[in-house]
């Protein structure tokens, strides 16, 4: 007769199966890990002192695990990518004719922005000049409005002027004076 097989756990050739194998699996790597000096994982886990670490409740403070705004968790990101002052200088551009004012802005455009210095380009040499003049007012209103050492330096440039360089030929010199504007 042969022996059942869901009982014992053997099969006729005498290997194991099911259940039976997988405690024998499990009782070998104990076995080696034991022979090794590995500790079991909920010994590990435990810590030092042998007792469960107990699960902390945010409570009714603020925490970080909270929901948090979308700009909070924005600025966070900025922040840690050290992305700030290309923010910042964004917001200069942005905000330009909040932060310098309407008649600033229907002359002058902000161009470029790095390193704490903030290129202006006028429309003419009348306003470039003024600009430069305004340079000490302009920086006050623009720390103000978007913060203060942002911007450390104002840079004014007068208008572009047209290149009177054209064919393979060509005279030196300056070419046409004018002010353009």
């Amino acid at each position: 007769m042969k022996p059942d097989i869901s009982t014992t756990g053997v099969t006729p050739e005498g290997g194991l199966r099911g259940s039976d194998l997988a405690r024998a699996a499990l009782e070998a790597a104990r076995a080696s890990a034991k022979e090794r000096g590995v500790r079991g994982v909920r010994k590990a886990a435990a810590g030092a002192t042998g007792r469960r670490r107990r699960r902390r409740w945010s409570g009714p403070g603020p925490d970080d695990r909270d929901p948090q705004p979308l700009g909070r968790l924005a600025a966070r990101i900025a922040a840690d990518r050290g992305w700030a002052e290309r923010l910042a200088g964004g917001q200069v551009f942005a905000r330009w004719a909040k932060l310098v004012g309407e008649d600033v802005a229907e002359h002058a455009q902000p161009v470029a922005f790095s390193d704490g210095e903030l290129t202006v380009q006028a429309d003419s040499t009348a306003w470039a000049t003024q600009l430069r003049l305004l340079q000490r007012d302009l920086l006050k209103r623009i720390a103000a409005g978007v913060g203060n050492g942002v911007v450390k330096q104002l840079k004014v440039q007068g208008p572009a002027a047209p290149s009177w360089r054209y064919g393979p030929r060509h005279v030196p010199g300056r070419g046409p004076r004018d002010t353009y504007g």
